[in-house]
């Protein structure tokens, strides 16, 4: 266990996204068993957010189906809802309206059943000083007992020195994965490492990739929205598969499967003088992949060098978003 906002939470946490914004998402009872076996699994870390579905059928509707019939979980978890985007063209929207209408919903569909242990702009939106969409947070909504801290997502170096001079941040996230070690890089990680701030890394398989069950296009064509993305069209897809295969193969000597290596990679940055502690957050749509996703896989030194190596020395092709996508600002 580790400890995150005062609680204790598994060294795993848990993506909302992918059980109720997808094009097939499962049902509400299947979401709710996944949900369970998540909490049993020790991935008490919840990651939603606002506009993760339909109006009808979201991160809000699932957490509320959920602690109603589990009202006993509900202290056991620490939930983390993203908002303050336009949701009919996902565009941000940290207007200081523009946050009310997005937390007021948030709270208005949980119903009670749970607090928002912390609350994010998914984007930062560049028409509002961030003191302005922070203070209304702050002032309205934590200081009020309605939400507990503020956390940031998809930031930059900028971003994070600005935000820590207006508010007290508690945690950061960004993408993580083998695929994508950008954050280990380009200064980000340092920067909250440098201001003590948790990392939550989201997409720790890669999109699904790590685990090696997307080997052709029609296979990469399950995955929805994302198989429009740079890194999955065919040349680049066909280069990235050669990073799964030494995956794969590591694993096997591991014994453990892809997305369990894939996932303790991440995991073990925390084992990293130089890095804050990482909490990756893989989604799942069934239990079986839940107790999947849960197993620590404990890595030696020799081990992660010789990962570190491998993933230092591969190249990604393609981008994490679509160019027009607004990232690490």
């Amino acid at each position: 266990m580790v400890q995150f906002l005062g609680k204790e939470v598994g060294p795993i946490g848990f993506g909302l996204m992918g059980l109720t914004w997808r094009a097939d998402p499962p049902p509400l009872e299947q979401a709710l068993a996944v949900m369970k076996a998540a909490v049993e699994n020790g991935q008490t870390l919840w990651n939603g957010g606002e506009f993760y579905g339909t109006p009808e059928y979201n991160s809000m509707t699932i957490i509320k189906a959920y602690f109603e019939k589990y009202p006993e979980d509900a202290d056991k978890v620490v939930l983390l809802m993203k908002g303050g985007v336009n949701t009919k063209i996902l565009k941000p929207d940290g207007s200081p309206e523009g946050i009310r209408r997005s937390l007021d919903n948030i709270l208005a569909q949980l119903g009670g059943v749970k607090k928002i242990d912390g609350f994010c702009c998914a984007r930062r939106d560049p028409e509002y000083p961030l003191s302005v969409t922070f203070g209304v947070i702050q002032k309205e909504y934590i200081d009020t007992g309605k939400v507990g801290a503020i956390y940031l997502s998809e930031c930059g170096v900028h971003t994070i020195q600005e935000a820590t001079k207006v508010a007290d941040i508690a945690a950061a996230e960004v993408e993580l994965s083998m695929f994508t070690p950008d954050i280990l890089r380009n200064g980000i990680a340092a920067a909250l490492k440098e201001r003590n701030i948790p990392i939550i890394a989201y997409s720790p398989l890669g999109r699904g990739l790590l685990t090696g069950q997307y080997k052709t296009l029609q296979d990469v064509k399950k995955l929805g929205f994302v198989s429009t993305y740079p890194r999955f069209q065919p040349a680049q897809l066909e280069h990235n598969l050669e990073l799964v295969e030494k995956v794969e193969q590591f694993a096997r000597e591991k014994g453990c499967t892809p997305g369990q290596l894939a996932i303790n990679w991440v995991r073990s940055m925390s084992s990293d003088p130089k890095l804050p502690l990482v909490v990756p957050i893989p989604g799942s749509a069934t239990v079986e992949r839940v107790e999947e996703n849960a197993k620590l896989v404990e890595l030696t030194k020799e081990e992660l060098d010789t990962l570190n190596g491998l993933v230092n020395s591969f190249e990604t092709a393609g981008g994490r978003y679509p160019p027009q996508a607004p990232i690490n600002t």
